[in-house]
This record gives structure tokens, C-alpha cells and sequence, in this order.
């Protein structure tokens, strides 16, 4: 499905949809960390009976992270555990998006030095790829992936070392940060910028937002209709984007309204919503020009805004500028209906670029200043 602004030139307004969004798609991939659950492992509020609202509708669901330290199997099972029913299958990670990469180049039963942890082991093994753990088993390539916390210092000495001899190199992704529950730590990409400093080499990388993840993804779930839902514009946004599929934001986890609003073309959501209840409901339309006292749209919206449930967003003075017929608030307008108009008009204004006008007083207006 494709709506207004959609493609490899980016879209300048979130869509409507008239139907409820798990209605529209067939397939939900869902990003996990600040979409599904928090780094320290409990339910994000509204998932678990959103997530299962959405299932009983018919939706399928599908679990897609660049984590590659925990197998299939671990996430399915914590994920059952919180009340989201998941299965091994449902669940789709970097280290098997980085696997099927080294397994289509390398010759079948081919020693793959392994840096990283039993995600990425159980991944490879899958492939019909041997891991090994040091240059002197006669690797043909290198494997990076996220080790968790405790990875020593001489796996990347080890990684750096059969690199600097011309091995081929792979990474899962190369996300530089990773929340935990003491905070954000760093990620895989931290590590590969070790490699790469000592060696002064370029690994092929297959997490998301590239397009190996979204390959895997569409061959293990099998969506012809599919969602990416996610937290962070860039990832799981502009893996959607480079992937030809549509989108949808939710504000639960890093992404908060002033970024969404900055955003530039690749990183621009289909649709935007609080949580994963936004799954369940229509998308209201943003329209263009503000609605005159005969109900009358005018056709310019640079001239007349952009207006959503209410709400008009406009350009003026280097502003964003946000109008209502009430109040936000739990008896008046929708603040995301603001969030929306406010896009577009933003969006607009920046066109190819990211947008560098002044939000203040108009996410003020939303209560989110």
C-alpha cells in the first residue's frame, strides 16, 4: 500500500487510512526495545492487549530486532511470558539477516570466526556454517554481532587480526548504542568501530535499516501486505523506507515529536500514534488549508496549513504555528491529530531536507513542550 508523498523520494504528510491499520496489513513487523516491551524487560502499557487484539483480528505478528545476542527461541519464550503469545519463527533477528549474507557468499560448511554470542552462533549453525572462535582454526570470514555486556577485549583483538589478513567481514548491524535497564550502553556498532579503527576496513552489515534485514524478514514471515512498526526514525523507519513498505511510528520508545518533526525524507513514518493501539484504529487524513466557516478546504496549503481532527499547522515567521477549535486534553482535541498537522507542515517546509524550524509554542499547545 502506498499513499500521498510515499517512495524513494519521501513522503511530506503522515497518511490516513479508513480502516484500521491491522485490517489494512496483513503482517505487523514489530521492532521490540521501546515498541513491545522497556529495556528491563517488562511490557511496554497497552501492548500485550493491543498485540492481542490485533492477532485475534487476523493480523499476523512478527518479531524483528537487530539485537543478535538472544536466539529466536529466548525472545519468543520472554515475549510469551509478558502475554505475547510468540512462537521461535515469529521472531526474526540481525544474526540471522547476517547469516543468510555469509551463507549466499561463502561455500557450505565453510569456519566462520565467530565474534559475538549464541544468537548469532544458533544463526549461522542454521546456515550449515561452522562457528570457530579463534584466526588459528582457519576461519574464511568474520562474523560480528552484539556480545552482550562482558565481551572481552580479545574477541575484538581476534576480529582485528583475521580482518587485517583479508578475511571477509560481516556484522549483524552496527547500532551504536543499546538500552539497558542502568541505562544506554554501547552497542555492536561500538565494537565494529573498534575493528574498523585497527583495521582500517568496511564490513558488509545486514541489520536493519539495510536491505538484507528486510529481505529476511519477508522470507521468514511470508507478509505481501506488510507494517513496520517501530520506535527509532533510524532504523526501523528508514528500514521500511528502503524496503518499499509502509510504516508506523510509535512515541513509546527513543523518538520523541521534535525529532519526528526534524526528520528528513528517509526517516519520515507512514503513520504516527502514541502506542500499539494506534494498530487497532483508522489514521485520520491530514488535509490541505485550513476549514473556512462554509466547510470550504482551501486547496493551498502552504497559504492555508495543514489540518487534522481539528487541528491547523502552518509555517510563519521561521515557526511552526498550531491552531485548534479546543484544548488538547482528555475532553478536547487529540494531541497526535496536532502531532500529525504539525508534520505535515513541516515536512513540507523542509521538503528534501530535515526541518529546521522552531517547534516550541506549538508543542506547547500539545502539552509536550
Amino acid at each position: 500500500m502506498t499513499g500521498f508523498g510515499q517512495g524513494r523520494q519521501g513522503r511530506v504528510r503522515p497518511d490516513g487510512s479508513a480502516r484500521a491499520l491491522s485490517e489494512a496489513y496483513d503482517t505487523a513487523l514489530l521492532d521490540l526495545d521501546g515498541v513491545v516491551y522497556y529495556a528491563g524487560g517488562s511490557a511496554i502499557p497497552y501492548a500485550v492487549e493491543a498485540l492481542g487484539a490485533a492477532r485475534a483480528g487476523g493480523m499476523h505478528l512478527a518479531y524483528v530486532t537487530n539485537n543478535a545476542l538472544r536466539p529466536p527461541e529466548v525472545v519468543a519464550a520472554h515475549l510469551t511470558e509478558l502475554g505475547v503469545p510468540a512462537e521461535a519463527a515469529d521472531v526474526i533477528t540481525s544474526a540471522q539477516a547476517v547469516a543468510r549474507l555469509v551463507a549466499d557468499e561463502m561455500p557450505p560448511g565453510a569456519r566462520i570466526l565467530l565474534i559475538g554470542g549464541e544468537g548469532l552462533r544458533v544463526a549461522l549453525r542454521e546456515r550449515g556454517l561452522v562457528p570457530v572462535e579463534s584466526l588459528d582454526d582457519d576461519p574464511v570470514a568474520v562474523v560480528q554481532g552484539y556480545g552482550g555486556p562482558d565481551l572481552p577485549w580479545g574477541r575484538l583483538a581476534e576480529a582485528s587480526y583475521a580482518v587485517g589478513r583479508g578475511l571477509p567481514w560481516y556484522a549483524s548491524n552496527t547500532d551504536l548504542t543499546i538500552p539497558s535497564v542502568r541505562g544506554i550502553g554501547p552497542g555492536n556498532g561500538a565494537a565494529v568501530e573498534v575493528v574498523r579503527i585497527a583495521t582500517g576496513a568496511e564490513p558488509k552489515v545486514a541489520g536493519k535499516p539495510l536491505p538484507p534485514m528486510h529481505r529476511e524478514t519477508v522470507l521468514r514471515t511470508g507478509a505481501e501486505r506488510p507494517l513496520v512498526v517501530g520506535d527509532r526514525l533510524d532504523t526501523d523507519i528508514e528500514g521500511a523506507f528502503n524496503g518499499g513498505v509502509d510504516s508506523l511510528l510509535v512515541l513509546t520508545g527513543v523518538t520523541d515529536v521534535a525529532r519526528l518533526l526534524a526528520a528528513v525524507p528517509e526517516h519520515r513514518p507512514t503513520y504516527v500514534a502514541a502506542d500499539l493501539r494506534g494498530l487497532l484504529v483508522p489514521q485520520p487524513e491530514v488535509t490541505d488549508g485550513a476549514v473556512g466557516a462554509d466547510g470550504a478546504v482551501g486547496a493551498d496549503g502552504a497559504a492555508g496549513g495543514f489540518r487534522c481532527g481539528g487541528w491547523t499547522a502552518s509555517v510563519s515567521g521561521g515557526a511552526l504555528l498550531l491552531d485548534g477549535e479546543a484544548e488538547a486534553g482528555a475532553d478536547g482535541l487529540d494531541p497526535l491529530d496536532g502531532v500529525r498537522a504539525l508534520c505535515a507542515a513541516a515536512w513540507t517546509e523542509a521538503g528534501a531536507g530535515a526541518c529546521g524550524l522552531d517547534a516550541g509554542k506549538a508543542l506547547e499547545r500539545l502539552g509536550l513542550g
